[in-house]
């Protein structure tokens, strides 16, 4: 069976389409979209097959929590808990690419350099996975946790996560503030010991009168990110 048989959009026009969106209408999301969305997504190609990914997908009342509880750890100094390696700082090329998406945002948002209070309100709304009406926490199984292979496996997923729910109407992005306190995240979405928390996806239908929603990242040129090697010309 066709998904989504009411969209017309082409693989090319999803991916091209697709941005990140960080304001929400208060729509809830039907729970069969969502399997259907995560379905699609499942077709990512893994190492050996390993499927390593798994999917708590959490609204309502949880959500809640997990949103204040993130954001009052934050705000009291708590230390961050992600269960990701973090690289630390960027530097060079990518510091700049992450300050020209961060000058994009501010401006569509008409956030002023001098306004501390409301950059502080937009690092908050990470914090709450952008007020989003779904989460999807995706994990891995902490039995092949020390290696690279499941993280790049459910960056895999995620991508396809992401794509699928455009395809479906939906907006995403994909947030690594909301699972700053994995501890909050784990107790209130009630993910066992056995999982690895890698990332979160923040997912609901767009609010298109919401200025950040329009802004499309820019992108390093093929010929900035591409070698060729034994073609002729």
């Amino acid at each position: 069976m066709r998904p989504f048989a009411e969209s017309s959009l082409t693989f090319d026009e999803v991916v091209l389409g697709r941005r990140s969106i960080r304001g929400y209408k208060r729509d809830p999301v039907p729970k069969a979209l969502i399997r259907q969305i995560i379905e699609i997504a499942m077709r990512a190609p893994s190492s050996l097959n390993t499927q390593p990914w798994n999917f708590y997908v959490v609204s309502g009342a949880p959500l809640d929590r997990i949103r204040a509880g993130n954001t009052e750890r934050n705000l009291a100094g708590v230390p961050s808990s992600r269960e990701f390696r973090s690289h630390g700082e960027y530097a060079g090329q990518h510091r700049e690419r992450q300050i020209g998406i961060a000058k994009l945002l501010f401006q569509a948002m008409g956030i002023e350099r001098h306004d501390q209070g409301r950059r502080r309100d937009w690092v908050l709304r990470g914090f709450r996975q952008f007020d989003a009406p779904v989460s999807i926490v995706v994990t891995y199984d902490r039995s092949i946790h020390g290696g690279d292979i499941a993280p790049f496996d459910c960056g895999a997923v995620a991508n396809a996560l992401v794509n699928a729910a455009w395809s479906g109407g939906l907006g995403c992005v994909i947030n690594s503030q909301g699972i700053m306190q994995s501890p909050v995240v784990r107790e209130h979405a009630g993910i066992p010991d056995d999982q690895v928390i890698m990332i979160c996806v923040a997912m609901g239908y767009p609010d298109d009168t919401f200025p950040a929603n329009a802004v499309v990242s820019q992108r390093k040129s093929v010929d900035d990110a591409t070698v060729f090697v034994g073609f002729d010309g």
